[in-house]
């Protein structure tokens, strides 16, 4: 995977995130949100939303962050999602997001949760110094109506700062 940077996304971002998220498979593991949603979420402080970039300025994935600025210092990996899977864009990716959330906001603990069945995410989640935490059983609800068990996983300043030397 050749080099990736992040920037804010805009709103002429959305599009592009919302087709992302709509991509075949993706319900089972990642959410979405509506039009709506993005757009009041896109301007709030408490977001953020990443956009990850070629050296050519071509857009491979997002990530979206939340809880920004809590009181306690725990931030959410809301969602991340790569435009092409299996291209190795989603590590550098979730590197670049955590990366965000450390050096530029007052982050503590920057966690998520994953559907149990999602190996791949789990293994870029560890990849990026993410632990597993403990499982909230039955937590999410499936497009189809079933439940599914979620894995928390997360990663504190300090084992942050210790992965960059």
């Amino acid at each position: 995977m050749a080099a990736l940077s992040l920037r804010r996304a805009t709103e002429a971002d959305i599009p592009f995130i919302m087709e992302t998220e709509r991509k075949p498979g993706y319900d089972q593991f990642i959410g979405r949100y509506s039009l709506d949603e993005h757009q009041a979420q896109l301007p709030d402080p408490a977001f953020a939303y990443l956009i990850g970039e070629d050296a050519e300025g071509a857009s491979l994935g997002f990530v979206i962050l939340m809880d920004l600025g809590h009181r306690d210092g725990n931030a959410c990996v809301k969602r991340i999602a790569v435009a092409s899977p299996e291209k190795g864009v989603g590590t550098p990716l979730l590197a670049g997001a955590v990366d965000f959330a450390f050096l530029e906001t007052n982050t503590h603990r920057l966690w998520l949760d994953v559907v149990r069945e999602n190996l791949r995410a789990q293994a870029v989640y560890r990849r990026n110094g993410f632990i597993h935490e403990g499982v909230m059983r039955e937590a999410g609800l499936l497009p189809d109506g079933s439940r599914c068990d979620f894995f928390m996983m997360s990663i504190l300043r300090p084992e942050w700062a210790a992965r960059r030397g």
